[in-house]
């Protein structure tokens, strides 16, 4: 039976053998996050899904303060092991959010949220606004239906499929990214490039 990746086996498992998978220079996603950020004033950020850390480093370099989630114990000694052990990692799902009351004033959660299912995805939606402080951000990337993997795999509900010996995916077009961040401060859609054609979504919680 495959593991699937909302499970710890997973990622304990793919960290374990492949390392720091992604290298250590932050998406471009993270970049482009990290300059509306500061723009923004930003100076706390959560980020769930942090694997090993290399998006979290731009944030701290540029004065940010970040707290992670992430499901690996693994990928957590790697980030501390390469980052420092200065930043508070919780140990755990994103799916068992929330760790902490605290309010953040930026989120930035890259690739995951497709990696879960529908109710799943609206937790995390949820739960991440709900972390907001008044006035905040949070940015979303997403894998987009123009990606050439798109419609491969087994289908196993509308846009999601299950592909590469076990993960699930879900792929977002402009009508799913309404559907689901509608409700909570949607306010652009962009398109960026990484590994595959990906979404940015930015959402604004109302107040200050």
């Amino acid at each position: 039976m495959q593991q699937e990746p909302g499970k710890p086996e997973f990622w304990e498992a793919a960290f374990i053998e492949k390392q720091e998978m992604w290298g250590f220079e932050p998406s471009n996603s993270a970049i482009l996050t990290k300059d509306f950020f500061v723009e923004k004033g930003i100076k706390n950020v959560l980020i769930p899904g942090m694997g090993y850390g290399r998006n979290a480093r731009i944030f701290r370099d540029n004065g940010m303060a970040v707290t992670g989630i992430e499901i690996s114990q693994t990928a957590i000694d790697m980030a501390q092991k390469h980052y420092g052990t200065d930043m508070p990692i919780y140990h755990g799902s994103v799916t068992d959010m929330p760790f902490d009351d605290k309010k953040y004033d930026g989120i930035f959660c890259y690739a995951l949220i497709h990696l879960l299912d529908d109710s799943e995805r609206i937790k995390l939606i949820r739960d991440c606004y709900s972390q907001l402080s008044s006035g905040g951000f949070m940015v979303f990337t997403m894998i987009s239906k123009a990606a050439a993997t798109y419609g491969q795999g087994t289908l196993i509900s509308k846009d999601r499929y299950e592909m590469f010996g076990g993960v699930s995916m879900f792929f977002y077009d402009q009508a799913s990214i309404h559907a689901e961040f509608g409700q909570t401060g949607l306010f652009e859609i962009t398109e960026v490039t990484e590994n595959y054609p990906m979404f940015l979504v930015k959402c604004r919680k109302e107040g200050r």
